[in-house]
């Protein structure tokens, strides 16, 4: 049975972290794409102090549960206190007070049978109202490109995943209020209004400094053709004072 209970901000400071999981297997592929869309995401929810995202530690319903472990790639959670989860090294769903609204896994070799199998069942007992599954692959080693769950009374019910004609597959997450999409092996983000892709801090810096950059030669121009203005009705000024003078005498 899914047990709900109700939100609120945990005190960790009087906790003492839980243990590493074991450690995953290698996959240098694999943690490349985690921490690329880490990043893209922090970067998207950066005005809000209350959102975890993080992966790696343990997804428990109790601080000494043992009898699943599951270590997301990816948990998302609004509403929390995302640094004390992160310095519990892990997160408690009964210290927390309410599940993760979204969990991501991206295939490996390893732990892909286990990522749409074991784990879909265990998400929904824990009550997590997403779950998405990214295999760069191409479907090798999930049971699909891309795939996705909402949770329906105590079962997972598959988003819908559209196929554009470019081939990139895509759906879409109400708890992010994002499209994730497959790109040539690549996990993107989208947002549903504008179909803009989510840029990653690298290009977002890029995007910032180039339309800094704009502004300023902007401002340049504004102020050359000030200074010209201002030089033309000086000359005006001193034609007009010599015609005066001429006048005069």
């Amino acid at each position: 049975m899914t047990t709900r209970l109700r939100p609120q901000i945990a005190d960790y400071s009087h906790l003492e972290p839980l243990p590493d999981p074991p450690p995953r297997e290698p996959d240098m592929q694999q943690e490349r794409r985690i921490f690329a869309f880490y990043g893209i995401l922090d970067l998207h929810f950066a005005h809000r102090d209350d959102v975890l995202i993080a992966g790696g530690g343990y997804l428990r319903n109790l601080p000494y549960d043992s009898t699943e472990i599951f270590a997301p790639d990816c948990v998302i959670a609004f509403g929390v206190n995302p640094d004390g989860i992160v310095a519990r090294n892990g997160y408690v769903i009964s210290e927390v007070g309410k599940p993760p609204d979204f969990v991501l896994e991206v295939a490996s070799r390893s732990t892909g049978r286990r990522d749409y199998t074991v784990k879909r069942d265990g998400y929904a007992a824990y009550g997590v109202q997403e779950y998405w599954r990214f295999d760069p692959s191409g479907g090798r080693f999930h049971d699909a490109s891309l795939a996705g769950d909402l949770l329906v009374g105590e079962q997972y019910q598959p988003f819908p995943i559209n196929q554009d004609p470019d081939g990139l597959l895509w759906g879409y997450s109400p708890m992010l209020d994002l499209e994730l999409c497959w790109e040539q092996g690549r996990l993107r983000f989208r947002d549903p209004y504008t179909r803009e892709f989510l840029p990653a801090p690298a290009e977002e810096r890029l995007i910032r400094e180039s339309a800094e950059a704009r502004a300023d030669q902007a401002e340049a121009r504004a102020d050359q053709a000030e200074a010209q203005r201002d030089a033309a009705e000086e000359r005006i000024r001193q034609l007009e004072a010599q015609i005066q003078q001429q006048q005069d005498t």
